[in-house]
């Protein structure tokens, strides 16, 4: 069983859609108590970059009960090849039918996928709504940070994994298991996964939402369900994983990735993942060399990305990386560290690294004014992000890129034109062979669960005129700028601080064609205007 060449060889890369990669795992279907489709709500080299989704593909293929496998939405030209020859989606690994899956876990880690997730429902012939669904169907679980607001898919999705999922996955999976050896009805297990710490349910807190955002539930509470979910948090980090599955095309993150803690202290107040994954848990240096040494043994990688929220934070790092180069030496090891602080020991810690090209350094001052900055709780002086930059360039790092957020509450147009103030003194810097600068401009998201959740977004307007007076001041300054679209971040906030009634227009623009509206060229903003209204 599989997709037929007679579509594969029409479709752009059809290597996103026919499996057998080096490290995948294809277990006897028959032996299999409890069949798990791991699903990514974008394409293939998006999700493969992912990282929770190696995890869970590991521990859930440990379990001896359990097949786990992936599949991620089909691109545009595959969805209507499938449709015009009513194809159905099949998993990756083993080109199964999804509703022949007993369970579709899908990682929710950005709002503007949640399209995806309902057209992937639909290819794969199963109600994209949960009260349209029966016994016959799989059930349907969503995970990962958008479900720490998990109101606007709740029409959709039958249980909710809230937290640090290893240990909540392989509960679910075991609960349900032994709810399907007892012959439970379909009603029965999502009850008794509801009383899994993490999990909820939403069909078992039916709310009556008002125009004032306030709700009100309908109705008396069942037993099993909780007046409030606890996000789940692991005491220290499992193992790594050392034997991910190895893309057989080019994806975005093409490179072995090993997670060194999770969490932040830093509390920036604009972000989500630095509050939602507290605290802060580190691997052992021992650990991380080890998982290192076999992970390159297992795929072959070239590249090794060292990942946390503020690598800079991790003890002794200088000391890891020493380890590292001298015990993965042999194999000419490169290795990358995202999310570096702004200081002049992140440059020190990058310049020691192992390059054939020197690519550029990243940072985040994300507002153009100290004043902004403490603001946000991400203060760094513009000598600072200045004297950062003049040891880059004295190392001969070229590139330099910095984000920023505008937006940002308290915000005025002198904290804007910060950033070209900040942009033109660097510009100074090097006597003529100052390094090249792009910006990359966003606007600013507030999110569930951080100090700015219900502070009001900029409008349309207000963006627009912020960023005309940044392609004004930087016009003559040799600068890149790259900004996002006023209306995808507008939808952002809507999807992510929503309540129930969203589900109507997440729905409506599903009909309306819209799906990939992470993608610009695939957004239709008078799409979700026409939801809305209908809605």
């Amino acid at each position: 069983m599989g997709y037929p060449d007679s579509i594969l060889c029409k479709v752009t890369r059809p290597g996103r859609y026919t499996g057998g990669e080096w490290n995948s795992i294809v277990k006897d279907w028959q032996a299999a108590e409890v069949k798990v489709a791991l699903a990514y709500p974008d394409v293939y080299e998006i999700g493969m970059s992912n990282m929770a989704l190696p995890i869970l593909y590991e521990l859930l293929n440990r379990q001896p009960h359990v097949l786990a496998e992936r599949v991620f939405a089909p691109w545009i030209d595959m969805e209507a090849a499938m449709r015009q020859e009513k194809i159905s989606l099949l998993s990756l690994d083993s080109q199964r039918a999804l509703s022949e899956f007993d369970i579709i876990g899908f990682s929710l880690g950005y709002e503007l996928t949640y399209t995806n997730v309902l057209n992937m429902l639909d290819l794969a012939g199963i109600p994209v709504l949960a009260s349209n669904r029966d016994e016959s169907h799989p059930l349907i679980l969503a995970g990962g940070t958008c479900a720490l607001n998990p109101e606007p898919m709740a029409d959709f999705i039958d249980l909710f994994a809230v937290g640090d999922g290893e240990e909540l996955a392989v509960e679910i999976v075991e609960t349900f298991r032994k709810c399907k050896e007892e012959g439970c009805k379909k009603s029965e297990i999502v009850s008794r996964l509801a009383t899994i710490p993490g999990v909820y349910a939403p069909d078992l807190l039916p709310t009556d939402c008002h125009s004032d955002g306030s709700t009100t539930e309908i109705g008396a509470m069942p037993l099993q369900a909780k007046p409030v979910v606890k996000q789940r948090r692991l005491a220290s980090l499992p193992p790594a994983i050392v034997r991910p599955v190895v893309p057989s095309i080019a994806v975005v993150h093409d490179r072995g990735a090993i997670e060194i803690q999770r969490g932040c202290t830093r509390g920036c107040r604009f972000c989500q993942a630095g509050f939602v994954y507290r605290p802060q848990r580190h691997r052992s240096q021992q650990e991380i060399v080890e998982a290192a040494k076999q992970l390159i043994q297992n795929c072959g990688y070239s590249e090794l990305s060292l990942v946390s929220l503020t690598t800079n934070d991790y003890p002794e790092i200088d000391c890891l990386l020493s380890t590292l180069a001298h015990d993965c030496g042999d194999r000419q090891l490169a290795i990358s560290l995202p999310s570096l602080r702004i200081d002049a020991f992140s440059v020190e810690l990058v310049d020691c690294l192992r390059f054939a090209k020197k690519p550029g350094l990243t940072f985040a001052p994300e507002a153009g004014t100290e004043r902004l900055r403490k603001v946000i709780n991400k203060y760094v002086s513009d000598a600072q992000i200045i004297d950062t930059v003049t040891v880059a360039a004295e190392k001969g790092w070229r590139n330099i890129k910095l984000y920023f957020m505008i937006g940002l509450p308290t915000e005025t147009m002198e904290d804007v034109e910060g950033i070209v103030n900040l942009v033109r003194k660097l510009r100074h810097i090097g006597r003529g062979s100052a390094p090249r600068i792009k910006l990359s401009v966003s606007a600013f998201v507030p999110k569930a669960h951080t100090p700015f959740q219900w502070v009001a977004q900029d409008s349309q307007e207000q963006l627009n005129l912020k960023y005309d007076v940044l392609k004004k001041g930087l016009r003559n300054l040799q600068c890149h700028l790259s900004w996002g679209n006023p209306e995808t971040s507008l939808l952002e906030t809507i999807l992510a601080r929503g309540d129930r009634r969203i589900g109507k227009v997440i729905f409506y623009a599903w009909q309306a064609g819209s799906t990939f509206d992470a993608w610009s060229e695939h957004f239709r903003y008078h799409n979700w205007l026409q939801a809305f209204d209908k809605a």
